[in-house]
């Protein structure tokens, strides 16, 4: 569960010798690094898209606001999943970045 809390325990996980030979760790850490990843990659995309919308007078700085809104409540919903799933024992796969994690976990 630790390895979800920001990118940096995750990092260690891999790292330290005791928890990068557990698989469920490993995962885990994988998973989170990748998520914020994909996080940041989005963010980056919203930001062009608001700049876009920008432009638009009223309209496009109510859309730009609700994507950020969405986009923040998503992301905050998906990352207290993965806590209470990894904190639960389970190897909960998030769609495409688990698949990654997975890969990388078992290619030690």
């Amino acid at each position: 569960m630790l390895a979800y809390v920001t990118i940096i325990p995750a990092i260690i996980f891999l790292v330290m010798e005791p928890y990068n030979k557990n698989r469920f760790v490993r995962f885990h850490a994988w998973q989170n690094i990748f998520f914020h990843g994909a996080w940041i990659v989005v963010w980056i995309a919203l930001m062009i898209l608001s700049a876009v919308l920008a432009f638009i007078p009223v309209l496009g700085h109510l859309v730009a606001f609700l994507l950020w809104m969405a986009l923040a409540i998503g992301g905050i919903v998906i990352w207290i999943i993965l806590l209470m799933k990894a904190n639960g024992g389970q190897m909960y796969k998030l769609p495409f970045i688990g698949d990654l994690a997975e890969k990388q976990a078992n290619a030690v």
